[in-house]
């Protein structure tokens, strides 16, 4: 039986983060939202409700540029990643989620340099990647039969989508419906191939995702 784990991107965005918000309570899901900083400061009160419903609040860097893995000034990358974690306060989960930009979803070297990741080790982070990208903010339209189709073709899911103004998540409340439909249970809780590093402990191999590491 496949099993998904939802994740939400890039905001928190008016509107957009609201409804999302709100089609996880009608369904009694529970998610994960990776924040980025420079929003937050502007609607950290989507992120609050988020927290207080019981949503788990991940950091994104706080700008959303470049990937932490293609920054070569020093101390660029750990202030895109504690920037954003000052904002976040208390609204952090006890393992502080981070997600790596990945400029389109993709796994590489460019997620993080060195400095990157010893700041995430150095600081107790669990570092959060995925195994789906339907590319919703390319195809507000056509993402769901993509997320359906990658989500069956395994048995656990961490799907990466966005609360975005792109109206890809008019179709939220139908891609779980038709998930279910088809026998997908969903939980908040990561599949381990997902996470190679937890409270700052390395614990599935790094090099794949550090710029200069193994080259």
């Amino acid at each position: 039986m496949a099993t998904i784990t939802l994740s939400f991107d890039n905001g928190p965005e008016p509107d957009v983060t609201l409804r999302v918000l709100d089609t996880l309570r009608r369904h009694e899901l529970k998610a994960t939202f990776f924040v980025l900083g420079r929003k937050l400061i502007e609607h950290r009160d989507l992120a609050v409700r988020a927290h207080v419903e019981g949503h788990w609040i991940g950091n994104h860097t706080f700008h959303h540029e470049v990937p932490l893995g293609l920054m070569t000034e020093a101390g660029a990358a750990s202030s895109e990643i504690a920037r954003t974690e000052a904002l976040i306060g208390d609204l952090a989960h006890e393992r502080r989620f981070f997600r790596p930009y990945g400029g389109g979803g993709v796994l590489s070297k460019s997620l993080l340099n060195r400095e990157s990741r010893d700041h995430l080790a150095q600081h107790g982070y669990t570092i959060v990647l995925w195994n789906a990208i339907p590319e919703d903010w390319r195809d507000p339209e056509g993402w769901m039969a993509r997320a359906l189709e990658q989500c069956f073709a395994q048995d656990e899911t961490l799907i990466v989508l966005h609360d975005l103004p792109t109206g890809a998540m008019d179709h939220l409340d139908r891609f779980i419906g038709s998930a279910r439909d088809r026998g997908a249970s969903f939980r908040q809780e990561f599949p381990a191939s997902c996470v190679p590093m937890i409270r700052g402990e390395i614990v599935a191999p790094l090099e794949p995702y550090v710029s200069g590491e193994g080259d």
